[in-house]
C-alpha cells in the first residue's frame, strides 16, 4: 500500500482518498514519502478544527482563514510551490456543491504541477462528480515487521527487557489485526497486569484483542468449548473438516494446495449448521469470527455501511488465517440482487463488495456459511467457485438420532444404560437435533418438578407433546430436499452413500 501511494504521488495523481482510522501512522508515512522525492514535498494538513497546519507544526496551530473546506481548497489552489495536501474528515463535506466543485477545481489546476490531496477518513464516501479523478487506497493495518518496532520500543522504555524468538513471535502474532496504538495499549496492559512482558501474556493480548474485535459491534470473537465430536451424525461433512485440517499450514503450500475458500451449509432449522461451524475452529486451530451482517447496515450516513464491511473484512485478513463464520446468510443478502432500489441501493452495493472481495481475496480466510432458506440467496452465492463446497445437512437418520440422544444424554448423566436409545430414535421421527434436545431437556423439567429423577417414559411424552419443524413447515422441507439433491452434497454419510451408488 504504502509502495503503492508512493508511484501515485511521483505520478502526479491529484486526489488520492486513503481510507483510515489510523491518522498519525498515516501522517507519518506520507511524511517519509515525501522526504523521500526529489524534491522534497511540503506536507499540509488540513482539519474542520485548526484549518491547514504545515505537518510538525503544533497542534494548537489554527488558520482561521482556511477553516472552510472550500477555503482550504481555494488556499491550495493558490500554492505554486510542489506539495501534499491532507484533508481529513472531509467526508461530512463531500457532497456540498461548493466543495465537490472546489475539488474539481483545484484537480484542473494540478495539471503539469507537482501537488497531491490526500483525502483521508475512516470512511468511504466519493461522489459521482468525483468517481473518475479520484483513486481510492484501503490503509492496511500494521504488520509482522511494525508490531515488532512496538513492541521493541516498549521493551526499551521498560528497563531494556529481553524476550526469546518464540515469545516475541507469540506476542506479535497474537497483536494481528490492531492499530498501532491498540497494539501499543495491549502491551502496556500485559505489562501492568504482571509486571512483565513474556509469551505467558500472550493470553492478556489475545483477550484484549478480543474486546477490541468487539467493539464496533460487527465482528464477534467467537469461543467454543465444544468439540466436533458433539456434533450428532454428518460424517460425511466430518470428514471433509478433518480432512482440511493442516490445509492452512506452508507443508499444504509445499504440496501444490491452494487455500481452502470456504462453505455453504445448507439444510433444516436446528440440524446442528451452526455448531458444525463453531466447533471446525477448534478443530483447526484457527480463530472464529462471526460476522453480523444485520450490523453492517447503518442508515446514519451514506457510505457508512460499505465502511462497516470494509473495516470487518479487513480486520479478518489481518489476523488470518482465520475463520470468518456468517449465520444464516439467507437473511443477510435475501432479495441483494434484485430488491431494487427501496434503500438507495446500499444491499446491492454490500453484495457486490462482498462477493468481488470473496472472489479475490488473497489471504488465508476462511468462510463459514449456514443458510436455511435456499430460494433466498442470490444465485451468484451458488455458482461453482464461490465455495469449496455446499453440504446439505437434512433431518437425521435414525442411527444420527440414536448418536444425538447418546451425546445429550451423556452430558447430563454418567450412566445412560437404563435409556433405550433405539427405542427414542424411532419416536424421535422428523425431529431436529435441537428438538431432540429440548425434549430431554422437558423430561427433566417434569421430573425435577415432582422431586424425582427424569426416565425414559419422560422423554417420551415429551416427543409426543412435540409437533416438529418437518411437519409445521412440511412443504418448505420439502421443497429443500428437492433442490439440494442434484446441487448439494449431503452432509450424512449413508445419504453420500446411497447417491454414489446412484450414480
Amino acid at each position: 500500500m504504502k509502495e503503492e501511494l508512493n508511484i501515485l504521488i511521483q505520478a502526479q495523481y491529484p486526489l488520492i482518498y486513503l481510507v483510515t482510522s489510523e491518522e498519525e501512522r498515516a501522517e507519518q508515512s506520507i511524511s517519509t514519502i515525501a522526504q523521500l522525492l526529489k524534491p522534497q514535498r511540503r506536507v499540509f494538513v488540513w482539519t474542520v478544527t485548526h484549518g491547514i497546519v504545515e505537518y510538525g507544526q503544533p497542534r494548537n496551530v489554527t488558520q482561521h482563514n482556511t477553516v472552510s473546506p472550500e477555503a482550504a481548497i481555494e488556499w491550495i489552489i493558490r500554492q505554486r510551490e510542489p506539495g501534499i495536501f491532507i484533508l481529513k474528515d472531509l467526508h461530512p463535506f463531500i457532497d456540498a456543491p461548493a466543495t465537490t466543485r472546489s475539488l474539481r477545481d483545484a484537480i484542473a489546476s494540478f495539471k503539469g504541477m507537482q501537488k497531491n490531496i490526500i483525502l483521508m477518513s475512516p470512511v468511504q464516501q466519493v461522489p459521482i462528480e468525483l468517481e473518475k479523478e479520484v483513486v481510492v487506497l484501503d490503509f492496511t493495518l500494521p504488520d509482522m515487521a511494525e508490531l515488532n518496532k512496538v513492541l521493541t520500543h516498549h521493551l526499551e522504555q521498560n528497563r531494556g527487557r529481553r524476550l526469546t524468538t518464540e515469545a516475541r513471535e507469540k506476542l506479535l502474532r497474537a497483536a494481528l489485526g490492531l492499530t498501532k496504538d491498540e497494539s501499543e495499549k495491549v502491551y502496556r496492559k500485559a505489562q501492568v497486569t504482571t509486571g512483565r512482558l513474556t509469551e505467558d501474556e500472550v493470553d492478556i493480548v489475545l483477550s484484549e484483542k478480543k474486546q477490541l474485535i468487539r467493539r464496533n459491534g460487527i465482528l464477534e470473537y467467537i469461543e467454543e468449548d465444544e468439540t466436533i465430536d458433539a456434533v450428532g451424525g454428518l460424517e460425511e461433512l466430518k470428514k471433509w473438516l478433518k480432512q482440511r485440517s493442516n490445509a492452512f499450514t506452508e507443508r499444504a503450500r509445499e504440496y501444490g494446495l491452494p487455500q481452502p475458500k470456504g462453505m455453504l451449509i445448507l439444510g433444516v432449522p436446528g440440524c446442528g449448521k451452526s455448531l458444525i461451524a463453531k466447533t471446525t475452529s477448534r478443530l483447526w486451530g484457527l480463530p472464529i469470527l462471526r460476522l453480523d451482517m444485520g450490523r453492517v447496515y447503518d442508515g446514519s450516513m451514506v457510505g457508512r455501511s460499505e465502511a462497516n464491511l470494509r473495516n470487518a473484512l479487513k480486520t479478518a485478513e489481518s489476523i488470518s488465517p482465520t475463520i470468518l463464520f456468517i449465520d444464516e446468510l439467507d437473511k443477510s443478502f435475501a432479495g441483494s440482487a434484485g430488491s431494487g432500489d427501496s434503500d438507495g441501493g446500499t444491499s446491492s452495493r454490500i453484495f457486490g463488495s462482498f462477493l468481488t472481495w470473496m472472489q479475490e481475496k488473497k489471504s488465508p480466510v476462511f468462510v463459514m456459511a449456514t443458510a436455511n432458506r435456499v430460494e433466498r440467496l442470490p444465485g451468484e452465492f451458488l455458482r461453482k467457485g464461490r465455495f469449496d463446497e455446499i453440504f446439505f445437512v437434512d433431518l437425521p437418520t435414525p442411527e444420527e438420532r440414536q448418536d444425538i440422544f447418546n451425546i445429550h444424554l451423556t452430558k447430563r448423566r454418567e450412566d445412560i444404560a437404563r435409556f433405550d436409545l433405539e427405542q427414542l430414535a424411532k419416536m424421535s421421527d422428523g425431529f431436529s437435533g435441537a428438538e431432540i434436545e429440548q425434549a430431554i431437556v422437558a423430561a427433566m423439567y417434569e421430573a425435577f418438578a415432582q422431586d424425582r429423577e427424569f426416565t425414559q417414559l419422560d422423554i417420551i411424552a415429551a416427543l409426543k407433546a412435540t409437533l416438529p419443524l418437518s411437519r409445521t413447515m412440511q412443504e418448505q422441507v420439502t421443497a429443500l430436499r428437492d433442490w439440494a439433491r442434484q446441487r448439494a452434497r449431503p452432509a450424512a454419510s449413508s445419504v453420500a452413500e446411497y447417491q454414489r451408488m446412484e450414480f
